[in-house]
């Protein structure tokens, strides 16, 4: 295994022998210090871009602009930044200029306190001019300076500040926390691919119900997802949902979930989004109907302004697609049930089916049912799926078409049901029950396949 932590050390070392500056820097120390191994290492250094290229063999000067270039060792990436200040911010990401200046002065320029400390590789030296390791040691999430000030300068930060309260089940600073909701309302001058990123590590975290409830409380949920403000007032039969309207189920499902990966907690989140625009009321009775396959071509729509890429997007979708379908699964046939379980990742419909449950009436008979007759069908040889073809058909003397499709999915069903064990009888069954009459005795297609 690589060790990240002695090639950054090597780079360094190799710096600080002619003669700059150079510090381990922001999240590597930060983690170091609260006992977390660090998934990368960063170098703060006074050489300049020009010097570090022309120090190191193989680099990539990704911002030298700006004062970045990646040095890469064993094909490993080390960010090596020059200290630095910046200026002139207009867009809310980028400064329009920069500043090479001293360790001080790049602290200063840094986003929150936890991330403006730096190390020495080897010893126990840090670095702190700006509270940083006081506000680990209280838990607390603070912007270096003005936090006004660093929030225009990047109105991604507001984001950062909420993932890094979750990833660290840290608190965020009450000044840090009313400058979100001052500058909240500017989130939207962020690109999504950023928004995307941020959003992800909330979800993903350990504690995404807290993320979701810090962004609702600041007013960029709202922004962000209009669609989960919706929920908000959205009453649901009691019977079903003693809990509460749509967005209290939603945050009691969420509140269950520790560290899911991307698709669990997207389709979690968003299972339920349809019941605003579908809710009714007749008879003293609420309905949803088609909240499920509307909630999907929704959540579709979410995905695709988050720029999820297509395969997780497809995820996704199909889990608030099927996730009502387990009402249903003690009246499917053998075939149906196979079929439901062959589903992709049908561990997550699963897991969804769970939560959803335990966040609402509390039953799990559908869940236990499943998982019993998943073991079931595991000790069960595999079946011998695909004894015909269309060439079969064909050959048969049906004409190519729709049919063949619903003829070869019928033989399947009786695959899965145990009824056809061969190929013999697959054949025999079609000619039983499709009858070769309707079948043209001679290359002409009969009126019936036409």
């Amino acid at each position: 295994m690589i060790d990240k932590r002695a090639i950054a050390t090597t780079v360094v070392k190799k710096l600080r022998s002619r003669g700059f500056d150079a510090y381990f820097a922001g999240g590597c120390v930060r983690d170091d210090l609260l006992g977390i191994t660090p998934s990368d290492f960063d170098v703060a250094s006074s050489a300049t871009p020009e010097e570090v290229i022309s120090l190191f063999t193989k680099t990539v000067p990704v911002g030298a602009a700006f004062g970045v270039v990646l040095v890469i060792e064993e094909g490993v990436q080390v960010e090596v930044a020059t200290f630095r200040t910046e200026g002139g911010y207009q867009d809310g990401r980028r400064p329009t200029h920069v500043q090479f200046a001293t360790v001080e002065e790049d602290a200063a320029r840094r986003d929150f306190t936890v991330n403006g400390l730096y190390s020495s590789p080897g010893s126990s030296e840090v670095l702190d001019f700006v509270g940083g390791r006081r506000d680990l040691k209280r838990r607390i999430i603070r912007t270096i300076g003005n936090a006004d000030d660093r929030f225009s300068e990047d109105r991604l930060r507001m984001l950062r500040a909420i993932r890094f309260a979750v990833q660290l089940d840290f608190e965020i600073d009450p000044d840090t926390f009313e400058a979100i909701k001052r500058h909240a309302d500017k989130i939207l001058q962020v690109s999504w691919e950023r928004i995307r990123d941020e959003w992800t590590k909330i979800i993903t975290s350990s504690t995404p119900a807290k993320g979701l409830r810090l962004l609702d409380e600041c007013g960029l949920l709202r922004l962000l997802f209009p669609e989960i403000e919706a929920m908000k007032g959205v009453e649901q039969p009691a019977q079903y949902h003693p809990e509460g309207d749509v967005f209290v189920h939603t945050m009691m499902l969420m509140d269950q979930l520790s560290s899911p990966c991307f698709e669990l907690a997207m389709g979690a989140l968003f299972h339920d989004v349809a019941k605003p625009n579908t809710f009714e009321r007749a008879a003293d009775r609420i309905r949803f109907h088609g909240h499920d396959s509307i909630g999907a071509e929704m959540t579709e729509a979410i995905c695709r302004r988050l720029v999820v890429p297509n395969e997780p997007m497809k995820l996704i979708r199909e889990l608030v697609k099927q996730h009502l379908r387990f009402k249903d699964a003690f009246d499917m046939k053998k075939s149906t049930l196979k079929r439901f379980f062959s589903l992709p990742r049908f561990d997550l419909h699963l897991e969804l089916h769970r939560i959803d449950c335990l966040a609402s009436h509390g039953k799990l008979d559908a869940y236990h049912f499943c998982r019993e007759k998943i073991r079931e069908f595991e000790s069960e040889p595999p079946p011998p799926l695909k004894l015909v073809t269309g060439e079969d058909l064909k050959q048969m003397g049906y004409a190519p078409g729709p049919r063949y499709a619903s003829i070869l999915t019928e033989v399947e069903d009786q695959v899965l049901e145990g009824s056809i064990a061969d190929r013999e009888q697959a054949l025999a069954y079609i000619r039983k029950h499709f009858g070769e009459k309707n079948a043209p005795s001679s290359g002409r297609k009969s009126n019936r396949e036409s």
